[in-house]
Parts: structure tokens; C-alpha cells; sequence
């Protein structure tokens, strides 16, 4: 079993071979990906060397300490957090060498193909057709808030093969081609005038037969355990004590004492708190992570993540008083990657109503926390058993 001690070995005879000030920052990200020093709990050829997940953070802070380029994860959040991980849980081996060395290595960005207008927080419900012709398979329909689609080489995506079978059973997953002739992306402008999210329209886009992943029809199993990784990489993220929007708070604080009063000391501290409980609880979960695949507990780490975020972003703006009833983050701009921590205080609150929807609603992660991890009673579905094709809509 490789220790810690082994991967710092590894890293530090791999920067002898590799000069990070010499050497191209693309041939040094494959060359790392080669190495098995990307992610070191994938399996050897594929980025890793089956060690210990936990050791990656070992392996990122000495490429870190040297100054070597990374592979700008804010770029291609959905295919490192999701993308990566589902490929490689039911991807052929075909499909895992072709698509993982140049996900990492940021070559080519991914974007996620599953809500749409009428399949929101109900995705089971949705009607993206493919049909089956010959080796390719057709597909028409709308997606909708897909984030980076406008930058995306790739998209996951599900789309139903089956319309005479009930809902949950009649979806197949694909790996997509953003640049087929047949996908249409047009911007969603949100409230903070940006337009990260798009709308897609698919018209007659062709997906060969070798990028379908998994099974025909077992589109919906596949796509919770891409969920259940994105919830995990929304809010099991590794950070230290006091980083992201409660550090930016506490920062204010500290050094602007004009701004303080009693009663917003005492709800400073309460969120203090939770957001160190919350941050504690996700170390819990990536350990938990270690052992195999992320489980429900991910959906009450994205909850929290959100609901933290949101009370937060409007404790700044009460404690700012009327300097933070400005708004001057204004850009009718199309970003390629999200981050509040770097954005002015009206855009965080802004951008934090958000929290509670991408990822999976509130509400709905509430309902998985009731059913899978309390065992409370599922609330009745009564369309669970009838063919998609009968539903109203």
C-alpha cells in the first residue's frame, strides 16, 4: 500500500524530470496524468495508482509548494466532479482511455445534459428523445441551466429510449458531442446579469452507439451516481478552517470594529459555528468517500453548503449597511468559470439564491436525507409503475 511518505517521493523524482518553469504546461499536465500523480485513487493507466484517496491532498500540495501549473479545476468543474467519476464507474475501457486523460489535463471541458423545462427537480420525467438508427442514435429535445455549455467540448447526458416503459426505467446516458451540427446553445441571463447557464436545443444530434455509457435503459442508475458526485463535489469540498464566505465575513469584521453591534456579534458566531461544523462534517464524508462510492450523505453536504452560502452572503450585506446595498458587479458577460469568494459582496448574495437549486433543489435533497439516511416513509408516488408515454403533460 503506498504511504504518503512513497508519494512524495514519487512527486519530487517526477519535478526533477520535469522542470515546471521549463516545461510546456500541457506536456507537464499529460506527463503528471502519465505519472499516475493526477488522481491517485484511479487505477493505474487512467491517472492514479490505486492509492488511498485521501492521499490526494498529499500529491496536490507538493505540486503546489513549486509552483507547477494545475489544471484549472474551476474551468471544468462538471467533468472533474462528475464527469470523471461516472465514466469511470460504467465506461468501457475504451471509453475511459479516450475521455479521461484529456478531461484532466483540461483539453476538453464538459457541461451536464439532464434538466429540462418540463423535468426540473422530477428528471425522470424528462422527454429528450433518442432513437435508435443503425450505430447512431437521434436525438431531439430541449435541456435548460446547463452552466459552461457554451465552452464544453463534452456533455453527460440523458435522454429517453424507451417511452413505453415507466419513467424511471426508460432512460439510456450518453457522452455528447457539443460541436454536432444538431446542438443549439443560447444564454440564460440570471439576476446577477450574467449568463453562466444556457439552454440547449438538440435537433436531429447524432451520438454514436460506442458513447452511450452503460446499458440501454439504465440511464437513471447511472445518473444518480453522477448526482450523488456532484453534490459531493458542491459541498465536500477541502477547505481549511475559516476559508470561502465565512472567512470573507470574519475578514470584515476583524477590521472594520465601526461596523460591529451586539446583536450581529452573537450571529456572527452562530455561523461561525455551523459553517465549522459543516466543514468538519464534509472532512467525514471524503474519508467516508475512501471506501467506496459517495452515498445520500453528499445530498445534506450540498444542503448545507447552500443554506450556509445564502445566510452568509445576507449577514455581509446587513453588516456593510448601505455600502452593501450597491451593486456594482454588473456585466452582461458569459464567464467560464464561477467563484464568489473573488466577486463583490452584491454579486455573492446575488449568486448564492442559486445554490439551492443547481446541484438538486433543497427541497428534493431534503426528501433523499428523510428516505435514505433517517428511513422516514417515502412520500406516495403514484406514477412510479405507469409507461412515461401515459403521463400527463
Amino acid at each position: 500500500m503506498v504511504d504518503a511518505d512513497e508519494l512524495r517521493t514519487r512527486v519530487r523524482r517526477f519535478l526533477s524530470e520535469h522542470d515546471p518553469a521549463g516545461t510546456d504546461r500541457l506536456d507537464f499536465l499529460r506527463a503528471r496524468f502519465d505519472a499516475g500523480l493526477a488522481w491517485v485513487h484511479y487505477p493505474v493507466g487512467l491517472g492514479g495508482i490505486d492509492a488511498p484517496r485521501a492521499l490526494q491532498t498529499v500529491v496536490d500540495e507538493e505540486f503546489a509548494a513549486t509552483g507547477a501549473p494545475d489544471n484549472d479545476p474551476l474551468t471544468n468543474t462538471i467533468g472533474l466532479g462528475m464527469a470523471a467519476p461516472t465514466i469511470l464507474g460504467h465506461g468501457t475501457e475504451e471509453q475511459r482511455r479516450r475521455f479521461l486523460r484529456p478531461l484532466w489535463t483540461g483539453e476538453e471541458t464538459w457541461c451536464q445534459l439532464f434538466s429540462e423545462p418540463g423535468a426540473g427537480s422530477d428528471l425522470a420525467a424528462l422527454s429528450t428523445r433518442a432513437v435508435r438508427e443503425g450505430d447512431e442514435w437521434v436525438l431531439d429535445g430541449q435541456k435548460v441551466w446547463t452552466s459552461l455549455a457554451h465552452t464544453a467540448r463534452w456533455a453527460i447526458l440523458v435522454a429517453r429510449t424507451a417511452p413505453g416503459a415507466p419513467k424511471h426505467k426508460g432512460l439510456t446516458y450518453f457522452l455528447c458531442d457539443m460541436t454536432d451540427p444538431g446542438v443549439e446553445v443560447r444564454p440564460l441571463r440570471q439576476i446577477t446579469g450574467e449568463a453562466e447557464f444556457n439552454e440547449v436545443f438538440l435537433s436531429g444530434a447524432r451520438i454514436p452507439d460506442s458513447q452511450r455509457l452503460g446499458e440501454v435503459g439504465q440511464g437513471w442508475r447511472i445518473a444518480m451516481d453522477t448526482l450523488m458526485n456532484e453534490r459531493v463535489a458542491i459541498g465536500g469540498g477541502n477547505t481549511a478552517r475559516e476559508q470561502g464566505m465565512i472567512g470573507i465575513v470574519s475578514e470584515t469584521w476583524r477590521q472594520r470594529p465601526e461596523l460591529r453591534t451586539p446583536g450581529l456579534h452573537e450571529r456572527l458566531l452562530r455561523l461561525w459555528v455551523e459553517s465549522e461544523a459543516a466543514r468538519v462534517t464534509s472532512e467525514r464524508l471524503r474519508q467516508q468517500l475512501v471506501a467506496g462510492q459517495p452515498g445520500p450523505e453528499g445530498s445534506a453536504a450540498k444542503l448545507a453548503f447552500a443554506r450556509l452560502n445564502q445566510l452568509i452572503s445576507g449577514f455581509e450585506l446587513e453588516l456593510l449597511s448601505q455600502q452593501g446595498l450597491s451593486y456594482d458587479d454588473w456585466s452582461l458577460r458569459r464567464p467560464d468559470s464561477t467563484e464568489l469568494t473573488s466577486r463583490s459582496p452584491g454579486y455573492r448574495y446575488l449568486r448564492a439564491k442559486g445554490n439551492s437549486i443547481e446541484g438538486g433543489t433543497s427541497e428534493i435533497l431534503r426528501n433523499i436525507i428523510a428516505e435514505r439516511v433517517l428511513g422516514l416513509p417515502a412520500e406516495p408516488r403514484t406514477d412510479k409503475d405507469v409507461p412515461w408515454k401515459e403521463l400527463p403533460r
